[in-house]
């Protein structure tokens, strides 16, 4: 077991907290997803149909997920953890809102299970933090 995990699984944890594995299965599934809408929202901003202001809650959302777990596992600080998970889930529904035009609506629509999952991730974060303070 590594030392993250090792300490991870020492924190104090709702009991819904769901397995590591199932977190990572989530994930396998959620990134493909975010590639998705990141190509489809830059091409659609190089042609035009979408403004340009877009691409900071794109790029604010990837350096910020980027940054989660460095910040929870390689720092292991909870709350600038729950900081960083709180600009994740802003962003998603910034860049949710700016691509939520015609013809684009399916990329709000690829990103929906990443708003679902980061929402839940920051109700957890938020419960692991709190309980271990």
């Amino acid at each position: 077991m590594s030392d993250f995990s090792a300490w991870y699984d020492a924190l104090a944890k709702p009991k819904w907290t769901p397995a590591p594995s199932v977190i990572g299965t989530i994930w396998t599934i959620i990134y493909p997803l975010i590639a998705v809408a990141t190509v489809a929202t830059i091409v659609k901003v190089v042609r035009g149909d979408l403004p340009r202001i877009v691409l900071i809650p794109l790029v604010l959302n990837l350096a910020s997920n980027a940054a989660f777990t460095p910040i929870q596992f390689g720092l292991r600080n909870l709350p600038l953890a729950t900081v960083d998970i709180a600009v994740v889930l802003v962003t998603i529904v910034w860049w949710l809102a700016l691509a939520w035009r015609p013809g684009s609506e399916w990329i709000a629509l690829v990103l929906a299970p990443y708003l679902v999952w980061v929402s839940i991730a920051s109700v957890l974060q938020v419960s692991i933090t709190l309980a271990n303070r």
